[in-house]
């Protein structure tokens, strides 16, 4: 009876080590991907990001409108005009694994020009991902506006762009 218990505490301990190393590696997964979310914004890069979203990915608009894939990537291409921004960056990255779903949340505070004015703003996002094929993709993103009184300090910047 003492072999039997001490042989199923290895295999336990053995198990949770490679689920550790399993979330840690997922949660580098994301990470990566998040990041290359972000960048593909920044850089119009919508071959990029073709790659990284579902075939049936939506996004839920900071207006509250439902924008199909097709119609995303068409925006996404000329979404972010350095014209415009004068700084981006995402914070407070946070991930969540559920299995094979995941949701990825982050803030973004941006300066924008506004007939000549600087505007600050913040949005926070959640991305929710599926893991196909060993893969994850991008199944829904959902835009929320921050209001003022809610902005985010720098502490937790992960990366930022800055148009000088």
């Amino acid at each position: 009876m003492e072999k039997l218990i001490n042989f199923l505490a290895i295999i336990c301990v053995t198990a949770n080590g490679s689920f550790a190393q399993s979330r840690d590696a997922d949660l580098a997964q994301l990470r990566k991907v998040n990041a290359t979310f972000i960048h593909n914004f920044v850089t119009n890069d919508t071959a990029s990001h073709n790659r990284i979203i579902h075939k049936d990915f939506v996004c839920i608009s900071e207006q509250g409108t439902v924008v199909p894939r097709d119609a995303y990537l068409k925006a996404w291409a000329h979404g972010f005009d350095m014209k415009v921004y004068k700084y981006w960056d995402y914070r407070e990255e946070k991930i969540r694994l559920f299995g094979d779903m995941a949701l990825v949340r982050a803030v973004n505070k941006y300066i924008i020009i506004n007939d000549g004015k600087e505007v600050t703003g913040m949005t926070i996002y959640t991305d929710t991902y599926v893991r196909v094929n060993g893969q994850w993709r991008c199944v829904q993103a959902q835009i929320t506006p921050v209001s003022p009184e809610n902005f985010r300090g720098d502490d937790s910047i992960v990366r930022k762009y800055e148009n000088q």
